[in-house]
């Protein structure tokens, strides 16, 4: 499988603080990539300079055969070729979930409205949200809004979806329903990088995880080799903390 994205001695620093230190790595196409690891250890900051919210402070970021950072490349394009699904849902709020997934797709990617309104309305009903179309924001669950942010990055057709800890602001209970979509999503070949703390979820769904620490990458590996066989003491000392059985 060729790269959709490949990262080369990537950096970034806020001030005099290194952020990400020398990051290196590569998502397939049909990939599901788990990030995983402790609060500040760069997760967030790596998955929002792929999309480019943050600007790199150095290295390439590879994208069809070009670093997509070089001063001549068009970051605009780029960009409609990621779909991202943040923490906090940003939803519009003044537009019902059937606008909320076709604005995007009629602003940006100058697709028709009936065109819009259709692909949305197929990703609607794959993340269980088509009967609530007519729905604001405020009417609905957290839950029913992350799935609604899902149906919006789909809707855009993207080459790979971006997850930043998509259940992290969610009550307990309304976080199988979003693990459950996203595992769906995960068997239909969707190319998905994804920050979480959910160990089951990155140990069933992910292709390759991938942990963070202090701005590093410490381990990488299949699920099997980092959950039941990890190399690093670092990563051990994770797991015992997150997982009871190991």
């Amino acid at each position: 499988m060729e790269n959709v994205i490949e990262i080369k001695h990537l950096n970034k620093s806020f001030g005099d603080h290194e952020v990400l230190k020398d990051i290196n790595f590569s998502v397939k196409k049909g990939e599901v990539v788990c990030i995983i690891g402790s609060s500040g250890s760069g997760k967030s900051t790596l998955l929002r300079c792929v999309n480019l919210l943050e600007k790199p402070s150095g290295g390439e970021i590879i994208y069809n055969n070009e670093n997509i950072l070089d001063d001549n490349h068009d970051i605009y394009k780029y960009r409609t070729k990621l779909g991202m699904v943040f923490q906090q849902f940003n939803l519009f709020d003044n537009h019902n979930v059937l606008s909320n997934c076709v604005v995007g797709q009629v602003k940006v990617l100058k697709r028709s409205k009936s065109e819009a309104e259709e692909i949305a309305m197929k990703f609607l009903d794959v993340v269980g949200m088509g009967k609530y179309i007519n729905a604001k924001p405020k009417q609905l669950s957290g839950g029913q809004k992350q799935r609604v942010a899902i149906a919006r990055a789909l809707s855009m057709e993207p080459d790979v979806i971006l997850f930043d800890e998509p259940t992290s602001a969610l009550d307990p209970e309304m976080v199988g329903e979003v693990l459950k979509v996203m595992k769906e999503l995960a068997h239909t070949g969707l190319t998905m990088l994804v920050v979480t703390h959910e160990m089951e979820f990155a140990r069933e769904v992910a292709d390759r995880v991938v942990f963070m620490n202090d701005g590093i990458i410490e381990e990488e590996g299949a699920p099997e080799e980092i959950f039941n066989n990890p190399k690093k003491e670092r990563t051990r000392e994770f797991l015992k903390r997150t997982l009871r059985n190991l």
